[in-house]
């Protein structure tokens, strides 16, 4: 089913509408649910941080189905603020596809994910993009500072996936600031958003950090709660096989499918030989031959059917990127 177009609000002030010229080289996506009471705050810190060069700045900031009057808020805002455009999403997507949104709707070459609780202070993404900006990295993350409440989890998921996936950062989940490109190569998966250094540099882009304060929330409450546990440990499972073996399931299951075969063809061997030297049938090795030599072409034929599979995947992905372009362009043009 396709998703409803975003609401998108018009861009005021000096910059002029979304698609002019002039358009700022930093995109700050924020995604937003029910975060009416901090917005105005964020904002007024936003201005502060981008007083030194505020044409190189915009923020994105995407409503995601907030009932608390956040769009009503953001509205607002924009006409007070020129650097923010506000875009809705009548229901709630998820933290994965707002960051979609945004990628689609923000102009900037280097885009920055920051929330809007003001945990992390605007004053801190200058620093952050500095390095992508100089060409010193493709991708930037925030190596959090400061004590917070889910620190033990976040110690746990961070050990994990560099052990799994070896990735030279300590910090996995927290803000980051990277190229457009990066978004341009990672599928749009829900929560994937969590494993983006990853899949980034699985895809060959380079990764750093920088040590950002972590303030505690200024208003509202937070949307992780402990059910997101198991749900993130089987996405770290998905996004590893994803790695590993999307571009190639006939590796997996092709190699179970094979060893299982010899396995059967041994077991096989075993049994007649039994049977013709010592004289004894043994039911149990027959039984086994048959289940390695099924369960074997089931796996060959899983991974025959992937590769097909891979294939088309392929080729959605490049439509996925020209339908993405399209949709840029269709809504430069609305804008003007």
């Amino acid at each position: 089913m396709t998703a409803p177009r975003p609401e998108v609000a018009p861009r005021i002030g000096p910059l002029g509408l979304r698609g002019a010229s002039g358009n700022p080289q930093v995109s700050v996506l924020v995604p937003a649910k029910d975060e009416a009471a901090n917005l105005p705050l964020f904002m007024e810190q936003a201005k502060a941080a981008f007083a030194h060069d505020p044409a190189r700045y915009e923020v994105v900031v995407v409503d995601d189905g907030s009932v608390d009057g956040s769009w009503e808020v953001l509205t607002a805002l924009a006409a007070k603020f020129s650097f923010l455009h506000p875009v809705r999403h009548r229901l709630s997507r998820g933290i994965a596809d707002s960051l979609r949104t945004g990628y689609l709707h923000a102009r900037g070459s280097v885009l920055v994910f920051y929330p809007a609780d003001l945990q992390y202070k605007p004053e801190d993404i200058p620093r952050l993009v500095e390095p992508v900006i100089n060409g010193e990295s493709d991708i930037v993350t925030g190596f959090k500072q400061g004590k917070y409440e889910k620190a033990f989890v976040s110690g746990i998921y961070n050990r994990l996936s560099r052990s799994l996936f070896k990735v030279p950062v300590r910090d996995l989940n927290s803000v980051k600031a990277y190229r457009r490109e990066v978004m341009d190569a990672l599928p749009n998966r829900p929560d994937w958003h969590r494993y983006m250094v990853v899949m980034a540099v699985a895809e060959g882009f380079t990764v750093s950090e920088v040590p950002v304060p972590l303030y505690p929330r200024h208003a509202g409450t937070s949307k992780f709660g402990i059910g997101r546990i198991p749900v993130g440990v089987l996405d770290m499972l998905a996004v590893w096989f994803e790695l590993r073996f999307a571009r190639k399931p006939l590796l997996l299951f092709g190699m179970l499918g094979a060893a299982l075969f010899v396995l059967g063809v041994l077991v096989g061997i075993i049994a007649i030989l039994w049977r013709v030297i010592g004289g004894v049938g043994f039911r149990p090795l027959i039984n086994l031959v048959e289940v390695c030599l099924t369960v074997g072409s089931v796996f060959f034929a899983t991974g025959l059917i992937g590769e097909l599979i891979a294939a088309q995947r392929a080729e959605m992905s490049q439509l996925r990127k020209q339908v993405e372009d399209l949709t840029r362009a269709r809504d430069s043009d609305d804008n003007r």
